[in-house]
């Protein structure tokens, strides 16, 4: 098994010492995505703009990796305030509305940049 760590500029650089993906033979792990605006660095505002753009980061990532949405197997949301629940899942079934991924969702104390959601995601060929 080959370790490839995935990058691109069209999702936000890592905040820390970590990948914005890594590739292990079929298997994709996508670091958690807060809702960053890749061009900026900042966030995107409102929880449904940091939704939007959370995904849309993983979207980029797995572009990268020469995947889909289609190919994510399992997907962890991290909100700030578990209330915003429902605004969350209906973004979100915007993105994952057929054969959708496992997925676990856990509010948070806190999210890194003061972030409302966070994303994180597997995905497999």
């Amino acid at each position: 098994m080959e370790k490839t760590i995935i990058n691109t500029t069209a999702a936000p650089a890592a905040i820390g010492p970590y990948s914005q993906a890594v590739l292990m033979d079929k298997t994709l792990y996508i670091s958690g995505q807060l809702g960053i605006q890749p061009e900026s660095g900042e966030l995107a505002g409102t929880i449904e703009d940091e939704t939007h753009q959370s995904l849309k980061n993983i979207g980029a990532i797995l572009a990268a990796a020469g995947m889909d949405y289609s190919h994510v197997v399992k997907t962890t949301i991290f909100v700030s305030d578990l209330s915003c629940f429902a605004t969350v899942n209906g973004i979100y079934q915007e993105y994952f509305n057929e054969n959708c991924p496992a997925r676990a969702c856990v509010q948070v104390a806190a999210l890194p940049k003061g972030g409302l959601v966070e994303i994180e995601a597997v995905a497999a060929k």
